[in-house]
C-alpha cells in the first residue's frame, strides 16, 4: 500500500475519537489532532498517478462516500500540494554499522505507518545506542564490536515489530483495499482477546511499548 495524508478541520458534532473507515476498495483513518482530522488514505501501492489524474473533485468524493460527515469541509482540499504521498516500504538493512558510521531509526529500518511505531521504534534505538556507546564516546573512537551490539539488541524487535505490521497488512488491508472482505475468519489470537478480555494489555503494550522497551541507564552528563 501508500498512503496520502492531509488535514481536514474539526467542528462539533464530528465523532469524539480517532476511528479507523472502511468501505468498498477504501481505507480511512483519522487521528483526533484537537482542531483538526489528521487523515491517512490508504491506496493500492503504485496507483497514486492514476489517482491523481482523476482530479481533486473526484478525490474529494471519494473521502466523502468514506466518511459522509466530511462533506461540509471536503472543499478544505483544493489542490494536491495540501496532499502528502507516502510510499510505504517494510525493509531493514542486513548490516547497521561500518567504522565511524551507525545507522538507527528510520536509518536503519523502514517501517509501515500500520500502529504508528516507526518513532517508537527510533527512539528506543538512540536511547539503546545511548546506553551502549556513552562511555565509549567520552574515551574515543568507538569499537566496531559495541556498534554491533546495538544492532543485535535491536534487531528482534525490528523484526518483530515488522512481522506484525505485515500481518495486518495482508490479513486487513490488502483485502480491504482489493475489495473483499477485510478478515475472511478471525485468526486464533483475536478468538482469545475477545474471549478472555484481559488478554488485550498484550497487543496495546506491543504497540506502546515495543517488544523491547528501553530505559536510559547512561549517567546524568
Amino acid at each position: 500500500m501508500d498512503v496520502l495524508w492531509m488535514r481536514l478541520s474539526k467542528r462539533p458534532g464530528d465523532p469524539t475519537q480517532s476511528l479507523g473507515r472502511v468501505d468498498v476498495s477504501q481505507f480511512l483513518v483519522m487521528l483526533d489532532r484537537g482542531d483538526y482530522w489528521q487523515c491517512a488514505y490508504l491506496i493500492p501501492k503504485g496507483t497514486f498517478d492514476s489517482l491523481r489524474a482523476q482530479g481533486i473533485p473526484a478525490f474529494r468524493e471519494a473521502l466523502i462516500r468514506i466518511a459522509p460527515f466530511c462533506r461540509d469541509r471536503a472543499d478544505e482540499l483544493q489542490n494536491w500540494e495540501q496532499i502528502g504521498f507516502l510510499s510505504v516500504a517494510v525493509n531493514r538493512l542486513n548490516h547497521w554499522y561500518r567504522p565511524g558510521l551507525l545507522c538507527i531509526g528510520d536509518a536503519a529500518h523502514a517501517m509501515s505507518p500500520i500502529g504508528g511505531v516507526g518513532i517508537n521504534l527510533a527512539i528506543q534505538d538512540a536511547v539503546a545506542t545511548a546506553n551502549i556507546l556513552a562511555s565509549a564516546l567520552r574515551e574515543g573512537p568507538v569499537p566496531v564490536g559495541l556498534l554491533d551490539r546495538v544492532q543485535r539488541r535491536r534487531m528482534f524487535p525490528t523484526r518483530a515489530t515488522q512481522a506484525m505490521q505485515v500481518f495486518l497488512q495482508n490479513r486487513a488491508v490488502a483485502p480491504a483495499l482489493a475489495g473483499k472482505a477485510a478478515i475472511r475468519s478471525i485468526p486464533f489470537p483475536l478468538n482469545l482477546l475477545q474471549s478472555f478480555p484481559a488478554l488485550r494489555r498484550i497487543p496495546a503494550r506491543l504497540i506502546g511499548m515495543g517488544f523491547r522497551p528501553e530505559h536510559v541507564h547512561t549517567p546524568a552528563a
